[in-house]
């Protein structure tokens, strides 16, 4: 199997930032599981990475009223990488040391895993430790001038962008979000 593309990559690394997860065995597989109100963007990133998928996203019941779409590509080695670096060796998710943001990644972030509360984004980021979120503040100031504190949210800590970062944060990301995830933006 061939490599991935530029845009792949960049889709991949904000979708692991999010809700995205990887399996390994001999070689990794990424697993893409929304809401099935996000069906729109599932089936989106089902298209962008449809050379390395057997089956189309699959509608899957949750529980009562709880549905969802799923998919996953074929264990392929070009994801052992990504494994790697987004990966503890005890399977958990981490965020890399040398990771590189770019405008698609961090729209991507936010599609998969953003939300919003009055005039503020936040990123949903309570699965990673404190110093792995330091870090992505860090990252969103360096590489976007985007002001970003973390916010309590009950006994986890997550991402929260500043009033004034939200607009600049809308206006780079506009033209990158699917029509049916703007709902997320204040």
């Amino acid at each position: 199997m061939g490599s991935l593309t530029e845009e792949q990559e960049s889709i991949l690394i904000g979708t692991l930032l999010g809700d995205g997860a990887l399996r390994k065995k001999a070689s990794t597989l990424l697993e893409i599981n929304h809401s099935s109100k996000q069906k729109d963007y599932v089936f989106w990133l089902y298209s962008k990475f449809r050379d390395f998928i057997n089956d189309s996203p699959k509608l899957r019941v949750n529980g009562p009223n709880r549905t969802s779409y799923r998919f996953t590509t074929r264990s392929i080695k070009t994801l052992n990488e990504f494994y790697k670096n987004f990966y503890t060796t005890k399977g958990h998710k981490t965020i890399p040391r040398k990771l590189k943001l770019n405008v698609l990644s961090l729209a991507i972030w936010f599609m998969d895993d953003g939300s919003k509360s009055r005039n503020a984004v936040y990123f949903n980021t309570q699965q990673f430790n404190l110093t792995e979120q330091e870090y992505l503040v860090s990252l969103l100031k360096q590489g976007f001038g985007l002001k970003a504190t973390l916010n309590k949210d009950k006994k986890y800590y997550r991402i929260r962008l500043s009033c004034e970062s939200t607009k600049v944060f809308s206006t780079l990301v506009s033209s990158y979000l699917l029509p049916s995830m703007r709902y997320k933006l204040p």
